[in-house]
């Protein structure tokens, strides 16, 4: 059996023991499998199946197991064709819905933020395009991830030039500055954005928000009970009529009959009893 079939081997039997989905880490499982073979050759052991006993013997180890878990994608404007509505069709309501309720801030959480690409892509886009069309309202954005190496990345918000590739070429040149092989926000775009450490499985920020976005996320790597807990999560701070954002491919579970697909895993939430905003 070769290395990749082992580990496929053992992410089938281990992943469930999680409440995570085996076909949502099939692409993407070789990230994963490097951090397993690194912790049980930390361990002294030698195989998938030395680790597998380790698991059954040692039950704290599953917390390990479950950080190593966790699969890091994260770039600015990832998925550029989305964002691209997002600014042009989905925030613009959004905002007018805010101005007629009185609102001064248009809120947002971003889901398993990672480094905060994803928090800040939102941020420039609101100051490049909306900011001056709604100069009554701010956009507040709380940003949660359950891994604080990477939130500290986002506090620090200097990124490789990578990263940044498919960001307008305006939008790099007005709110980075170079520093070596990195790029710093500038401190004025880092304002409104809080990072949070959270796990989605347990906990979510207090909101209301008018728009969530989970990424690539929930919907992929859970198991389907835990995408209807977490799906619940979600509905309890979206206020009525505002915006779910998923990955593009993602479907919600059967128990999501309260939101309205409106493609590219943009999801409108319609509460039949509308909550404060």
């Amino acid at each position: 059996m070769t290395q990749d079939q082992a580990c496929v081997t053992f992410l089938q039997w281990a992943l469930p023991r999680l409440r995570l989905r085996w076909a949502g880490f099939r692409r993407v499982r070789r990230q994963v499998c490097r951090r397993v073979r690194q912790r049980f050759a930390d361990l002294g052991l030698a195989s998938f199946s030395e680790y597998r006993y380790y698991l059954e013997t040692h039950p704290a180890e599953w917390a390990v197991l479950n950080d190593g878990c966790r699969v890091t994608i994260s770039r600015f404007y990832r998925d550029r064709w989305v964002f691209d509505r997002l600014f042009s069709a989905v925030l613009p309501p959004l905002a007018s819905a805010a101005v007629l309720a009185g609102n001064t801030a248009v809120t947002a959480w971003c889901a398993g933020c990672a480094s905060g690409e994803e928090a800040f892509t939102l941020r420039l886009g609101w100051e490049y395009g909306l900011a001056a069309v709604y100069p009554e309202l701010t956009l507040r954005i709380v940003a949660t991830d359950r891994d604080p190496h990477l939130l500290g990345r986002g506090r620090a918000a200097r990124y490789p030039s990578g990263s940044l590739g498919e960001l307008p070429d305006e939008w790099r040149r007005l709110a980075f500055t170079d520093e070596g092989d990195m790029c710093r926000l500038r401190d004025e775009y880092r304002a409104g954005v809080t990072f949070m450490e959270q796990d989605i499985r347990r906990v979510a920020p207090a909101g209301p928000f008018h728009l969530i976005l989970c990424r690539n996320l929930a919907f992929t790597y859970f198991d389907e009970d835990l995408q209807r807990d977490v799906l619940r999560r979600l509905t309890t701070t979206l206020v009525a009529g505002g915006i779910l954002m998923t990955g593009r491919r993602e479907v919600l579970p059967p128990s999501s009959s309260d939101y309205v697909a409106m493609g590219d895993g943009i999801f409108r939430y319609r509460s039949a009893a509308p909550r404060k905003q």
